[in-house]
C-alpha cells in the first residue's frame, strides 16, 4: 500500500542529533526538514511549510521549546501537525506545561534510542489520524 510520505519538521540545536534523526526518519520514508532553532523553524512555517509532525527540543538558544510551541499554537502555523517534544528535559513541570499547550507527545531523549523515538512518532501520527 503506497502512502504519501509524511513531512516532519525537526527542530534541535544539536547538529549531531539533527543529522542522526534525519537519517533515521528518512530510512523510514519520511521527508525531513531540519531547523537549528525555533526561529528558523518558525520562518519555515511562516513561508507556508505544512508538516504532518513537528518534533522539537525544549532547550535551544533564542526561542526555547515552550516559546516556540506558544508561537506555533497562537498563530496556528501548523494546525494539522502533531506536536511532539523530543528533549532531555523530563521534569514534570516541563511536561505539564507542554501538555497544557497541546502537545501530542513528549519523548525524553535520555530514555529512548532513535528506533524507539521513530516508533513513538509513528504511534502519535496514527493516533492523530484517527481523530
Amino acid at each position: 500500500m503506497e502512502t504519501a510520505r509524511k513531512k516532519i519538521l525537526l527542530v534541535d540545536d544539536d547538529k549531531f542529533l539533527l543529522d542522526m534523526y534525519t537519517v533515521k526518519f528518512k530510512e523510514a520514508a519520511f521527508d525531513i526538514t531540519p531547523a537549528f532553532s525555533g526561529e528558523e523553524a518558525l520562518e519555515k512555517l511562516k513561508e507556508g511549510f505544512e508538516p504532518d509532525l513537528i518534533l522539537f527540543d525544549m532547550i535551544m538558544p533564542g526561542l526555547n521549546g515552550i516559546e516556540f510551541l506558544e508561537e506555533v499554537v497562537k498563530n496556528k502555523y501548523a494546525p494539522k501537525a502533531a506536536l511532539v517534544v523530543l528533549s532531555n528535559q523530563g521534569q514534570r513541570t516541563d511536561i505539564d506545561e507542554a501538555k497544557r499547550l497541546g502537545v501530542d507527545g513528549y519523548i525524553v531523549k535520555a530514555n529512548t534510542i532513535p528506533s524507539e523515538v521513530l516508533e513513538q512518532v509513528l504511534e502519535i501520527l496514527k493516533r492523530k489520524q484517527v481523530r
